[in-house]
């Protein structure tokens, strides 16, 4: 989301807000981080460079931020329903080229979509989905990718092991592909057609959601 070429602005820096806000700039990214609260931005204000409070509601305060200058933008106000809309609509008013809003609901992304925001990401949901993966023993990572497709990273299903990927007929078979092995204490290596799967290997698969999930099942 960052680019050399003008300043992220953040604004509402709760948990996510301010862990995004945190890693951009430790990334060397320019930020202006904006939040309501005196308390929150005097809590930041030793590790941000530019964090400010105002009424991020009012566009003539956005304009007086300079926030119509920034390249990329992120609502990242969660509690409050109506500012978390309004917000948005002002920076697309502003002409921001790149939003991106937090959502809480599917109801709440189809409005941030529908006003014009660019990306709209559901973080609570995402490690909710994330962490039952987890859970569940089965898959040691696991990230959907953009609405209904995956990547996760998983033991081999018994059925792919020792064989060369291209007999193991997983794509044909699951409609995943396998893009990646890990051997042992090795780094990844990209998968050809002739990578052989040990028992012990880890891999990661890429493929849509419900492709991934009865390969998981299978491993």
């Amino acid at each position: 989301m960052a680019d050399a070429h003008g300043p992220t602005v953040v604004i509402g820096l709760g948990r996510f807000g301010s862990a995004i806000a945190l890693e951009l700039t430790r990334q060397g990214a320019e930020v202006l981080a904006i939040d309501g609260s005196d308390r929150t931005v005097q809590a930041l204000s030793s590790e941000l460079s530019q964090v400010v409070t105002a009424d991020c509601t009012d566009v003539e305060t956005l304009r007086q931020l300079g926030v119509g200058d920034a390249r990329h933008a992120l609502v990242a106000i969660g509690d409050h329903l109506e500012d978390s809309i309004l917000v948005t609509s002002l920076l697309v008013d502003l002409g921001i080229p790149d939003i991106w809003a937090r959502a809480t609901s599917a109801h709440h992304g189809r409005i941030l979509e529908r006003l014009g925001a660019h990306h709209v990401v559901f973080p609570e949901q995402e490690m909710g989905q994330r962490v039952a993966h987890l859970v569940s023993g089965n898959v040691l990572d696991y990230l959907r990718i953009d609405g209904d497709f995956a990547l996760a990273k998983l033991h081999p299903p018994h059925e792919i092991i020792n064989v060369p990927l291209s007999r193991s007929e997983i794509r044909s078979k699951h409609g995943v592909t396998v893009v990646a092995v890990k051997q042992g204490d090795d780094a990844f290596t990209y998968a050809t057609n002739e990578t052989v799967v040990g028992r012990d290997d880890v891999i990661l698969a890429v493929g849509h959601s419900d492709d991934i999930e009865h390969l998981v099942g299978d491993a």
